[in-house]
């Protein structure tokens, strides 16, 4: 039974995850790796199975709500909808006017999190180096596919659900820039801010069945192949890192639904030298702030109480 303290961090470590799925190149999933609470998350989603079913269709509400270990799911959910509701509009605004400031902080994250997250490894091995390498040469082909245009009907608006949510528990692959290449980020993100309860109810339906589906191949992979997956893992976040790279050129243009003109393919770049030296220190800043976050985030979740 947890204190009341622990349940408000996990409300806190939700927040970040949510505030990470917002952004596409950012994993939700790394922030509650770092944070300590990955495998009881994957271990959790994995116990709502039939049996679980069959106790709430029986009203067995409490028995349910141990068997499915409700007050940790709710926490961790509480935070991540107060983040995507509260910082969907604010992200927004913010990746349309300080890109490189937002992206700063964001590099600091995920690279602090691959040298976290690659200390889990009990014990290298050729396997666990080939996996990650195998993980960073998938991430980083994600990071380069080209955006798609695609329908904005209920059933691909479900489909799109059900595969951004496995990779919002994936570290290191973002559930929004699944989105982004799907064509489906900024109706998604519209929907969210302009309250679109169809939209929303069909997305939601989605990433409830790829999250319980997806969370049970995680689990057994952490069991049976611990090392592997989290070298894996580690891979996925390394190659994240060619997307959230901060200083970026832009190759081609084109409309969006609202007829804006928006950047569709990008190249990275060296720190432009007209921007100015405070500009680049700033930045600089930022990603060792968001480095060190991540690093004071790591030892509050493995503090003892």
């Amino acid at each position: 039974m947890r204190a009341n303290k622990e349940y408000a961090l996990l409300v806190l470590k939700g927040m970040g995850m949510g505030a990470a799925d917002v952004v596409p190149g950012v994993s939700g999933g790394t922030i509650a790796f770092i944070s300590g609470i990955y495998e009881e998350l994957i271990d959790t989603l994995k116990s709502i199975d039939l049996n679980a079913l069959k106790l709430l269709l029986s009203f067995k509400i409490k028995e349910f709500w141990t068997a499915v270990n409700g007050s940790f799911l709710a926490a961790v959910f509480a935070g991540i909808a107060i983040s995507v509701l509260s910082l969907a509009k604010l992200l927004t605004y913010l990746l349309e006017n300080h890109p490189v400031l937002l992206w700063s902080f964001f590099f600091g994250l995920i690279l602090a999190s691959a040298l976290l997250v690659g200390r889990k490894i009990k014990k290298w091995s050729v396997g666990s180096f080939v996996a990650l390498i195998l993980g960073a040469i998938i991430a980083f082909y994600i990071t380069i596919a080209t955006p798609a245009t695609t329908p904005t009907a209920l059933w691909f608006v479900f489909l799109s659900g059900a595969l951004a949510i496995c990779a919002m528990i994936l570290p290191g692959i973002s559930g929004s820039f699944i989105l982004l290449l799907l064509g489906q980020y900024r109706f998604i993100l519209d929907s969210i801010s302009a309250l679109r309860a169809d939209v929303l109810a069909v997305f939601l339906a989605g990433c409830a069945i790829g999250l319980l589906s997806f969370s049970r191949l995680l689990s057994w992979m952490f069991a049976k192949y611990h090392d592997l997956t989290v070298a894996l893992l580690t891979g996925f976040m390394i190659g994240s890192l060619n997307k959230v790279w901060p200083w970026k050129t832009v190759l081609e243009y084109r409309l969006d639904r609202h007829g804006e003109s928006v950047p569709f393919l990008e190249e990275n770049v060296l720190p432009n030298a007209f921007e100015g030296q405070p500009f680049v220190l700033y930045a600089t800043l930022l990603a060792l702030f968001g480095f060190a976050l991540i690093y004071y985030l790591e030892r509050l979740s493995t503090r003892k109480p």
